[in-house]
């Protein structure tokens, strides 16, 4: 296909998205609600196809050589897909985040001016590896009122589209127009650029993968994005933690998923506990399997350590690997994230309230922890039920996010005659 077909039909689906986001934006909330809950009970109605899509892509995986925790990512079972079904019956669930009066103030010359949540219209979301982010970012843009293009990653493409399929066969028997959810049905990259360009019909775009992914479309985009380019995350053992409850937190945040985003990949000790602490925690994560990364002072402590680059504390690894610096108190520790974190989920493990005060006020992250795990950090655990992705941006969603953060605003100005 050359270029300029392949830019004829995506102007195509930019038409229909944005026709189909009018009538979204008016949808009553009942109405969506429904529409919701069928498509969940859809996708477990269409678990054997989803699953036999799936197997294609897994067997693809498998002779490209692609790695463990990819192919964990693009993995589908029974589970996860009750899990897809799940999040959408949650997010049915919620309140409509549209039409919401934010605020209303009225003037001394009488006009009442209201200030009232919308969709935005048209999301484009591009993505990697997991084809989960089909139903999660259909099921939030629908609660929203908005139409989606999606353009998923060559790796999951059959998983893509046999989603896309069941959903968009929902809401077509839904009575929602045509359009609401479209799958970009090829690999081929110029789709992407072409997408990106598309700024007439797409009035935000999210880009959910790797760092190389975020920052090609941050580059190329002519729209709004709204990114988390990845999750450095860090846990600070702090002089007042307890040792079991810490040991605890640690390895669950680096080693019950080390593939996403909220696992940890930085390990701070302060220095007044190294000497006890370091061979107990190390003790529990080599026994995970986890390789650890540590400066000279942590080296001395573990044996099994290997000495860490200063390259080592920016990673993301997603993986068993785990960079460990010892730190000298509570200000040390959040200038180190501050310094090399990447703003999306941090947590200190204290029983000093000084201590936690100071860093929940001082660490400049999207969610700050205190005596937990960093794996929280999930739009399921924080309620949000299915999420569209984790931001470390500040404008204009932070965190991980769900419906209302698919939302902006207008002023509606009501008055009796008043002119100026």
């Amino acid at each position: 296909m050359t270029e300029q077909e392949m830019s004829l039909i995506l102007e195509k689906l930019g038409r229909q998205a944005r026709r189909a986001s009018a009538a979204l934006a008016v949808l009553p909330a009942d109405a969506k609600k429904i529409c919701l809950e069928k498509m969940a009970d859809a996708l477990i109605a269409a678990k054997s196809e989803i699953i036999s899509a799936n197997a294609k892509d897994l067997e693809a995986a498998h002779r490209s050589g692609m790695d463990a925790a990819k192919i964990d990512r693009l993995t589908l079972n029974d589970a996860r897909i009750n899990s897809m079904a799940d999040g959408l019956r949650q997010v049915a669930a919620q309140n409509d985040p549209v039409g919401k009066v934010l605020s209303t103030v009225t003037r001394p010359n009488g006009l009442q001016i209201s200030k009232v949540s919308v969709p935005f219209g048209v999301i484009g979301i591009i993505f990697e590896s997991r084809p989960n982010v089909t139903a999660d970012a259909a099921g939030i843009c629908i609660k929203a009122g908005n139409a989606v293009i999606l353009r998923g990653g060559s790796e999951a493409f059959e998983s893509n589209m046999a989603i896309a399929g069941v959903l968009n066969r929902t809401a077509a028997q839904c009575g929602l127009p045509e359009g609401v959810v479209q799958l970009i049905p090829w690999t081929d990259r110029m789709a992407v650029k072409l997408m990106l360009k598309m700024d007439r019909y797409i009035d935000l775009v999210i880009p959910r993968g790797g760092e190389g992914l975020i920052r090609t479309v941050v580059a190329e985009a002519t729209m709004p994005v709204l990114k988390h380019y990845k999750g450095v995350c860090h846990l600070y053992a702090a002089s007042g933690c307890n040792f079991a409850d810490a040991v605890n937190i640690i390895v669950n945040a680096k080693c019950s998923r080390p593939a996403v985003c909220n696992a940890l990949e930085t390990l701070l000790i302060d220095r007044s506990i190294a000497a006890e602490f370091v061979p107990q925690v190390s003790r529990a994560l080599l026994a995970k399997g986890v390789e650890l990364r540590g400066d000279a002072e942590f080296c001395k402590l573990c044996n099994e350590a290997k000495k860490a680059e200063e390259s080592d504390y920016y990673a993301e690894y997603l993986s068993l690997i785990l960079a460990v610096k010892i730190v000298d108190g509570v200000e040390e520790a959040v200038e180190h994230i501050n310094t090399f974190g990447s703003r999306h989920s941090d947590g200190i493990l204290s029983g000093i309230q000084e201590d936690t005060d100071y860093f929940t006020a001082n660490v400049d992250s999207s969610t700050v922890y205190v005596n937990a795990s960093t794996r929280f950090t999930d739009g399921g655990e924080f309620g949000m039920g299915a999420e569209i992705g984790i931001s470390t941006d500040k404008l204009h969603a932070r965190g991980p996010m769900g419906a209302d953060e698919l939302t902006t605003y207008k002023y509606i100005v009501r008055g009796s005659g008043q002119i100026r």
